[in-house]
């Protein structure tokens, strides 16, 4: 079997690796990841949002199908292109990928089919509509560009704005200078509680998700900082979390099995691939704070390393709308983001890095190459977040720990990362305040 994948991050390394235990792996990137050549049996490197030259190269491979691993080129039409020339692909269309290009949209179509498990929300394209809006809302507000950002659009009142008035001032900003590639901002009540990411494969009826992943958006300690693309997440034995029940899992699934339901409904489209919901766990249950159309990043690195269930085989099995079960091993995960300096607002990149590999597959854990540059074997950094490293155990505490001994594999002295992901003390933060919030 042929499988070509899209993109070159941490996340996409992570996939490769699946791909290529029972497949011959191709890989069309934008910049060259070590980790993802070493896995291929051919590369190319071109621009991944062009969809007529990612279709250039799918036409010399003829896989047997594509897996798109970032959300820009499934916005920009790339599954629709390869498919209209005979190409399967594991990844939703232009239309179905709306779910996260646009929240907007979203949101306007979860009113309609799903309703409970939404927050409070207004779609605002003008200044008259957000002073309208603001009116509504007797809560602090998060204000979300309806665009794509990667993950360092969203700003939270009481958190990176201090009142109305930025609040409002960030609104204006959105529709003026079109943050996010659209003139749209989207106003939502602000909700207490605790995030999981709910990652899934879907054929369009179907849901099957994989284990409840925890990430942290923060850049530095005690969730502090500037949001970002995300510095490390968990994930736990048992496939739910600490603070999660059974059943909010449950009424989490049921909420993207409506979302599938309701894009067929409204415009005919079957969702094929990776469907990610990122929920909030309130008093009153999950609620949904986006979508993602493809895995996180990095809670891709969580849970493929545990998947015994063939990759490829899930993959043939979405496209063929018979859509198997996944089996995880029971294991917990903590993955670390080793980012340059700075990052994300003025990080320091061309640092030297020195990488251990046998170090760290002695440890038991994984590492993943992210942004980075390999020239004659030396690797470098860019400006975005450089190695995902990621440790196992039965419990999150063994894998925190194993984690931090993998990470010494790493030489540099320009690279940060958040040490308290995946701690005793982090983890207990979180249970505590869930069971403030609910009253137990």
């Amino acid at each position: 079997m042929k499988a070509l994948l899209i993109g070159n991050g941490a996340r996409e390394h992570a996939i490769a690796e699946s791909i290529a235990k029972s497949a011959d792996l191709f890989a069309f990137m934008s910049a060259r990841n070590p980790g993802i050549i070493k896995l291929a049996k051919e590369f190319s490197v071109g621009d991944i949002k062009d969809p007529n030259s990612v279709l250039k190269f799918a036409l010399h491979i003829r896989p047997d199908y594509v897996f798109v691993g970032p959300e820009e080129p499934l916005a920009q039409g790339v599954a629709d292109i390869l498919i209209k020339n005979g190409i399967k692909v594991c990844g939703p269309t232009k239309g179905a990928a709306r779910l996260e290009s646009d929240k907007g949209f979203c949101r306007n179509l979860l009113q309609k089919y799903v309703k409970d498990g939404i927050p409070k929300f207004a779609v605002c394209n003008t200044v008259r509509e957000i002073d309208t809006a603001m009116r509504i809302f007797d809560t602090e507000l998060v204000v979300k560009p309806a665009g794509l950002t990667g993950g360092k659009g969203v700003k939270i009142q009481g958190e990176h704005l201090k009142d109305f008035l930025e609040v409002r001032n960030y609104a204006y900003e959105i529709v003026e200078k079109q943050i996010g590639g659209m003139n749209t901002v989207v106003l939502e009540e602000k909700l207490e509680g605790e995030e999981f990411s709910l990652q899934a494969f879907t054929d369009g009826r179907k849901i099957v998700p994989m284990p409840l992943v925890q990430d942290h958006k923060r850049a530095f300690e005690n969730d502090e900082g500037p949001n970002t693309g995300g510095m490390g997440s968990y994930s736990d034995s048992n496939h739910l979390l600490p603070f999660v029940e059974k059943k909010d899992l449950e009424d989490a699934v049921k909420i993207m099995e409506r979302s599938v339901q309701a894009l067929q409904k409204e415009y005919g489209i079957i969702y094929k691939g990776i469907l990610y919901g990122g929920f909030m766990l309130t008093a009153h249950g999950p609620k949904l704070l986006e979508y993602n159309v493809r895995f996180g990043d990095p809670e891709a690195m969580n849970v493929l390393p545990i998947l015994k269930t063939d990759f490829n085989s899930i993959c043939l099995s979405i496209l063929e709308s018979r859509l198997i079960n996944a089996d995880f091993e029971k294991k917990a995960s903590v993955c670390k983001y080793l980012v340059p300096k700075g990052y994300p607002d003025n990080p320091e990149a061309d640092a030297q890095v020195g990488i251990n590999e046998s170090l760290v597959k002695q440890k038991g854990a994984k590492l993943y190459y992210a942004s980075v540059n390999e020239d004659d074997g030396k690797i470098s950094t860019t400006k975005s977040r450089s190695f995902g490293v990621v440790g196992f155990d039965t419990t999150i505490s063994g894998a925190e720990k194993m984690t931090e001994s993998a990470i010494s594999a790493v030489k540099s002295d320009k690279l940060f990362y958040r040490k308290d992901i995946g701690t005793d003390k982090l983890v207990q933060k979180r249970v505590h305040h869930m069971i403030k919030i609910r009253g137990r």
